[in-house]
């Protein structure tokens, strides 16, 4: 069974935060992901879930300095202490949201990367994870990993998912996980069905987009009713994550989530 989940900090921004949660479930989700909630009280996310009988889904942990544009601590050598306390807020809000998983956002190369600067923060980010994925086990949660494309996040450290699934492989934790990105995989890597098989029993998350302009599903090259179709055939049971720029109101444009039978208002 397909569940989608409305992105908050890219659907609905015809209105303010807060309110974005009534929008959501107004328009049929029954569940909700954004990239932080940290401007806020767990009491008051909590009270917009509850009220709205909604599902958190997912958010990311702290990601440094977003304004500054840090995009994510993980990989980043020297700011290992930065991360762990990263790791504790986020888990707090987890709990008190009752959210299954958390993004940890691998973070950016330097411009000056060298082999030697691409080692020491793959090495880095192989002892926060383990860190991360630890701490969330003692709570019952899991922590992703997100290949991200590099045209959209110029630097990002994780971009393929070969590279990801070599992490996870590495890390070896049960409870750390893909968070696969169909729009970024497809800009990156392409073949979506077969990197979705290949992929299957480590995926915690899916997220969607259309490509290449990262608007509604039914926008673009990638045809998503034989992704959701292969999904369902694989048993797939959870949530897929709407993280797109709407073309103009939310909305309207929600009719492909309508016409593919996945949204009922």
């Amino acid at each position: 069974m397909i569940r989608l989940a409305a992105n908050l900090s890219m659907l609905f921004n015809e209105h303010v935060f807060m309110s974005r949660f009534a929008a959501a479930a107004d328009a049929g989700f029954k569940g909700v992901e954004y990239l932080f909630p940290y401007a806020y009280t767990a009491d008051e996310l909590r009270d917009a879930l509850n009220k709205n009988q909604l599902e958190q889904v997912l958010f990311n942990l702290p990601p440094g300095d977003w304004d500054a544009g840090e995009r994510g601590l993980a990989s980043l050598p020297g700011r290992e202490g930065e991360f762990r306390d990263s790791v504790i807020e986020g888990l707090r809000y987890a709990e008190a949201l009752n959210c299954p998983r958390v993004h940890a956002m691998a973070g950016l190369l330097p411009e000056d990367v060298d082999a030697a600067i691409q080692a020491e923060h793959h090495a880095t980010y192989i002892r926060n994870l383990r860190f991360a994925a630890s701490e969330a086990a003692k709570v019952g949660r899991d922590i992703l990993i997100e290949p991200i494309n590099t045209r959209d996040m110029p630097g990002f450290f994780l971009s393929r998912q070969a590279q990801a699934m070599a992490v996870l492989e590495e890390v070896g934790a049960e409870n750390l996980k893909l968070q696969f990105d169909l729009y970024h995989c497809q800009i990156m890597d392409g073949d979506l069905i077969r990197h979705l098989e290949r992929q299957f029993s480590a995926i915690g998350h899916i997220q969607v987009a259309g490509v290449p302009g990262r608007h509604e599903p039914d926008v673009g090259k990638v045809h998503y009713p034989a992704i959701f179709e292969r999904l369902s055939a694989l048993g797939y049971n959870g949530w897929i994550g709407c993280e797109y720029r709407p073309q103009a109101d939310t909305r309207a444009g929600l009719g492909w989530g309508e016409a593919w039978g996945l949204i009922t208002r």
